[in-house]
């Protein structure tokens, strides 16, 4: 007898960065998740795919990330910066000749990981990230999560804004992928009472929320209200072993230290050493005492998933579920040893009897219990909505409920012609509804550049909007063409979609 399932979830996002270097460091966020994690974690689930698994994760890609890993001017950049990666490890190498051999092996691995990362970029992945992810899902090996477009905290949409941006977001993974996802890893687990109904119109069929949505009562999936539309809560006595808000595997003294950088080579050569240690008394980076830290970690994980199966199947008398879930950049961008952390869990679970599987596979199994009335929630500080609708962040709510409400009460378009002055007021509007800013303001992380990029995209919103009341239809067009001539995300969107006038 099995000793119950487990289910890996992770979540692949990162906010829509323009081009030539709007992001506070460029777009250097963007390439290293991708160049650490995202590279990474496909070529596991290839090899572990090529020894006979299946069903090894589920794996939750934002339609807005997914545009920028296809995006040809994303992919040329990258390319790029990988060869810059290995041309800094060179430096690195000369600057490091005469010190500590630590950091001229540390100097020399950076060389070997840039070259393969290179090399593996060139063969795989030159044509952007969906024809790498399209196998992996119609092999079976991942099942796939999408979500709305551009990533809005969904219960502070407007009805029709809702609908229109999770149909945008559910289409635009059927473009790259071939299938809309029939499963969504809310932004922010966001939900508010009755959107379940909202997910079942558009034909997804289960989602996350965090666990204390459910009380903790993570045992198994749920169907919520009188909806078919089953939740699946995260466990967060397991989940946070890794990672939580105060503690976690990736801060153990002998892994890699993410923020203490070589400046002149942009390396990171120290290993955490201590919470309260200064950047210039950390420990050089030493790789045998990070692989015995692994190995440690991943067998301190497989017997937390296996003692908490055992106490769900005492406590219910049938085997239970866990669903651990995570940002997928914690595994090689935050956490250099992730990737290695990860491959192990995966290796060992099955060994001890529990069974590995997607979503998918487990409401396939059976472990789906009653139903459920779900809470306002999210997975934020209170786990409430206080990060995106709390005192700090009032102006940002106040801005996108205007920008909603313009947006709605626009004439109607012929729906027999297509404009693509409305398709790209849709488009600014909805990103400026993105959950990130307010994310970064209620986090102090980037507080200005956030509130910046808000106002950027409602003045573009609004600029538009303008012409397009006064039917000034040619001015409208070319400055919308100006725009998407910027950073042409989700070049495909059709305004028609949106029902205006309500």
């Amino acid at each position: 007898m099995t000793e119950g399932t487990f289910c890996l979830v992770l979540h692949s996002h990162l906010p829509w960065l323009p081009h030539h270097g709007a992001w506070p460091v460029g777009e250097e966020w963007l390439y290293q998740a991708w160049a650490h994690s995202y590279l990474p974690l496909v070529d596991l689930v290839r090899r572990l795919g090529e020894e006979g698994r299946t069903d090894l994760l589920t794996l939750g890609v934002t339609p807005v990330l997914a545009a920028q890993l296809d995006d040809p001017y994303a992919l040329r950049s990258m390319h790029d910066w990988l060869g810059n990666w290995q041309l800094r490890a060179q430096y690195a190498a000369s600057r490091w000749r005469a010190d500590d051999p630590l950091l001229r092996d540390l100097a020399a691995a950076e060389y070997r990981a840039a070259g393969a990362a290179l090399g593996e970029f060139e063969d795989r992945w030159r044509h952007g990230f969906s024809p790498v992810l399209r196998p992996l899902v119609d092999s079976g090996l991942v099942e796939l999560l999408g979500g709305p477009a551009t990533h809005p905290f969904q219960p502070l949409l407007r009805e029709p804004v809702r609908e229109f941006t999770l149909h945008a977001g559910l289409a635009d993974t059927a473009r790259r992928i071939g299938r809309a996802p029939e499963g969504i890893w809310a932004p922010e687990c966001g939900y508010a009472p009755g959107m379940e109904r909202g997910y079942a119109a558009a034909g997804v069929r289960r989602f996350l929320v965090d666990g204390p949505a459910l009380h903790g009562d993570t045992h198994a999936a749920r169907p919520v209200g009188e909806s078919d539309v089953l939740c699946f809560g995260r466990d967060l006595e397991v989940t946070y072993r890794v990672w939580s808000p105060k503690a976690g595997y990736p801060g153990d003294a002998a892994y890699r230290d993410f923020h203490s950088f070589d400046h002149p080579s942009g390396l990171k050569p120290s290993r955490v050493t201590g919470k309260h240690v200064p950047p210039e008394r950390k420990r050089p980076y030493d790789p045998a005492l990070a692989a015995a830290a692994v190995a440690r970690h991943a067998e301190d994980f497989v017997d937390t998933v296996v003692a908490r199966l055992r106490e769900l199947a005492r406590r219910h008398g049938r085997p239970g579920l866990v669903v651990a879930a995570y940002d997928t950049e914690l595994f090689g961008h935050w956490w250099h040893e992730g990737p290695a952390w990860l491959e192990a869990v995966l290796r060992a679970l099955p060994a001890t009897g529990v069974r590995v599987t997607t979503l998918r596979g487990a409401v396939e199994a059976g472990h789906v219990g009653a139903p459920v009335e779900l809470p306002a929630s999210s997975w934020g500080s209170g786990k409430d909505w206080r990060v995106w609708d709390g005192e700090q962040v009032s102006d940002l709510v106040t801005l996108g409920a205007s920008v909603q409400d313009e947006l709605l009460a626009l004439p109607a378009q012929d729906p027999a012609f297509r404009d693509p002055a409305r398709d790209q007021l849709v488009r600014e509007a909805l990103l400026t509804l993105s959950s990130d800013w307010a994310f970064m303001v209620t986090k102090d992380s980037a507080a200005d550049y956030a509130r910046r990029r808000a106002k950027v995209h409602a003045d573009r919103f609004g600029e538009l909007a303008s012409l397009v009341r006064a039917d000034q239809v040619a001015r409208a067009r070319a400055r919308a063409a100006e725009l998407r001539d910027e950073d042409g995300l989700f070049g495909h969107l059709d305004a028609r979609g949106l029902s205006c006038e309500y």
